[in-house]
């Protein structure tokens, strides 16, 4: 039994959800409009205000995409009513973040400076010089563009310079301890 997959999908006011018979869900809302196609041995239904997830027998890959289908559709929902976001933290010495126009600008410690720009499927924010938050209504690729502006300069072991997600805690090492005799 997936705890997960049975909760139905509440549909606030100004979202409207469109299912096809071929699976294929359109979710729109106040902040734009998100498309999927879902497996077909997963039912999909509208009743009036909610979204029911089945599956039509308990083998193990309908079990998982049980789960996994409802969470998914649930984040399109939250998506484009109320949007995603994640906050990221620049640490160190002269590593700092810039927005001019649509381009965010980081100077990590390279010979060059690293250089992202917003799209229509995300937004890039920087409110000071050591902190850069991301905005979209789909939660995946807001998970990715945070992780893909993380891997220029992850945080490391020993001082934690670097970038972090602001939610993240950086494991400290202490380093080498060189005997003298």
């Amino acid at each position: 039994m997936s705890r997960i997959g049975n909760m139905p999908i509440n549909v606030p006011a100004g979202v409207e959800v469109k299912v096809s018979p071929e699976n294929e869900v359109v979710v729109k809302g106040p902040k734009g409009t998100l498309t999927k196609k879902f497996r077909k041995e997963i039912t999909i239904a509208q009743d009036g205000a909610q979204i029911v997830v089945t599956r039509p027998n308990d083998k193990k890959e309908n079990r998982s995409f049980h789960g996994l289908t409802r969470t998914l559709l649930n984040n399109m929902v939250v998506g484009v009513t109320d949007g995603f976001e994640k906050k990221l933290e620049i640490n160190g010495v002269g590593y700092r973040c810039a927005k001019q126009g649509k381009k965010l600008t980081l100077n990590l410690g390279f010979s060059h400076p690293v250089e992202f720009e917003d799209t229509d499927d995300y937004t890039l924010e920087a409110p000071d010089a050591n902190t850069i938050i991301v905005k979209g209504i789909d939660k995946q690729i807001v998970g990715q563009i945070a992780a893909q502006i993380r891997e220029k300069r992850p945080p490391e072991p020993y001082k934690g310079k670097g970038i972090k997600y602001a939610d993240e805690h950086i494991r400290r090492k202490e380093g080498k301890t060189g005997g003298k005799k």
